[in-house]
């Protein structure tokens, strides 16, 4: 996760903060492709909530090393760090608030993502948690250690893959 804040500082550099929330009109489909080229960062209109979804659809990379979705409070707090490990086959989570890294969870029934292949993550914001599915299948609750969860108002993607869609 050392190499997150190197992202976090060139997304922060580059200043790239789309609300993928809010429609756009794309006039073409490399237009749409560099809106979603990683590594990425959007705001997520609103801010989270209980009941809110985000949807990430891709396709890993052929010879993936890592990727990250992390859903932060701007350039502050980090929620929600999911860190996807292919040579170990594992899914880190973790959460930093005021700069200080929690316990990482890794505990996962089984590892979803295979090398050049689509999947779609599902993120729901519940009350007490988050709750990821994988293609549909749950993979794992993250317990909110982040209030108010509105604060909770970007999304940043990183990593072996490319993104085909996000709600």
């Amino acid at each position: 996760m050392a190499d997150l804040s190197a992202v976090r500082q060139e997304l922060r550099t580059r200043n790239q903060s789309s609300s993928f929330g809010e429609p756009q009109c794309m006039s073409s489909q490399k237009e749409e492709q560099q809106r979603l080229a990683v590594p990425f960062c959007g705001g997520i209109r609103g801010g989270m909530r209980s009941g809110k979804k985000i949807t990430i659809m891709g396709v890993v990379n052929a010879d993936p090393d890592s990727f990250d979705i992390s859903l932060t409070c701007g350039c502050g707090d980090v929620a929600l760090d999911m860190c996807v490990q292919f040579e170990d086959r594992e899914i880190l989570r973790n959460a930093c608030v005021s700069d200080s890294w929690g316990e990482e969870e890794r505990s996962i029934p089984y590892f979803p993502f295979i090398a050049e292949q689509p999947f779609r993550v599902e993120i729901h914001c519940e009350h007490p948690r988050f709750r990821v599915l994988v293609d549909g299948h749950q993979l794992f609750d993250f317990y909110h250690r982040v209030t108010p969860l509105t604060a909770i108002d970007t999304i940043q993607i990183s990593g072996s893959l490319t993104i085909t869609k996000l709600n």
